[in-house]
């Protein structure tokens, strides 16, 4: 099935009864091959990474009819065949509002067993419950801040060439952000509002024209996930770091955030805390 074929940007109905056939799943690899990267060959991905999606519109009934609610967070690995549209997952997230499950525990079992199916890979699932609310907290992206940079701009579609690194001196280790990252819903042209964090070594990226490049996305069309890769892609082509890890934290739409991680070296999985906008 192909992106036509999904709920994404159509009307549609509701159901408050458990449903796992909702589930869209989309294929990572199309939007790869046009970056060059073609895994299917053989090839190794160039990036090993997690997308953490966040879901805050979750309630169930318990066995005696009295609604629950929780906070679901999944993991799905960058290596993983496919992705869950994210339509489709509210809806399906969605259709436990009037389904009874006997606890929490069988709840996060099903939520596992259905999103690791239409991934073609196993999934993590947390839940966090209402008892523990209070102990969440936010956290802004760690780093220097390339937003400090007052600067001119008139790119709005991604444009590599913006990129540029001092490839004949010595190289450095750096750490940094920006809030200014926007793209847009391949379908229905939404806004999708993120803040990206870059770890790097090697030789010393020019940071006016790094952010330059992030900011030429405003216009761009593209999911979460596919975005995330081709920053990746740019940075690793145009400035040849020797490590690289970039990580994008998107605000919510329909209940769900989506944040994805993808590096070349070994690197903690980042703390899943949400920033002041998500």
């Amino acid at each position: 099935m192909t992106l036509d074929h999904s709920p994404l940007g159509k009307t549609a109905t509701y159901t408050e009864r458990y449903d796992a056939s909702l589930l869209f799943p989309l294929a990572r690899q199309p939007a790869r091959e046009a970056l060059g990267i073609n895994a299917d060959a053989g090839v190794p991905l160039p990036f090993f990474g997690t997308d953490i999606w966040n879901a805050y519109e979750l309630s169930w009934l318990n066995s005696r009819g009295k609604p629950q609610i929780a906070l679901a967070t999944f993991y799905v690995s960058a290596d993983s065949p496919f992705i869950v549209e994210s339509k489709s997952f509210k809806l399906y997230l969605g259709s436990f509002a009037q389904t009874v499950c006997d606890s929490a525990e069988a709840l996060r079992d099903i939520l596992r067993r259905d999103i690791s199916a239409v991934c073609g890979a196993s999934v993590s699932v947390q839940l966090t419950l209402a008892a523990d609310f209070a102990r969440l907290r936010l956290e802004e992206l760690e780093g220097l801040s390339l937003d400090r940079l007052d600067l001119d701009t008139d790119v709005y579609q991604p444009e590599p060439s913006l990129l540029s690194a001092a490839l004949t001196e010595a190289p450095v280790a750096e750490t940094l952000y920006s809030n200014l990252l926007k793209s847009n819903c391949p379908v229905t042209g939404q806004p999708d509002w993120g803040s990206v964090q870059i770890h790097y070594a090697g030789p010393q990226i020019d940071h006016a024209g790094l952010l330059r490049y992030l900011i030429s996305y405003r216009q761009h069309t593209g999911f979460h996930e596919q975005c995330v890769e081709r920053i990746f892609i740019d940075i690793l082509r145009m400035c040849q770091p020797v490590k690289l890890a970039v990580y994008a934290r998107y605000t919510r739409r329909g209940g769900l955030d989506i944040n994805p991680f993808r590096t070349n070296f070994n690197l903690p999985l980042p703390d899943n805390l949400r920033t002041a906008r998500q």
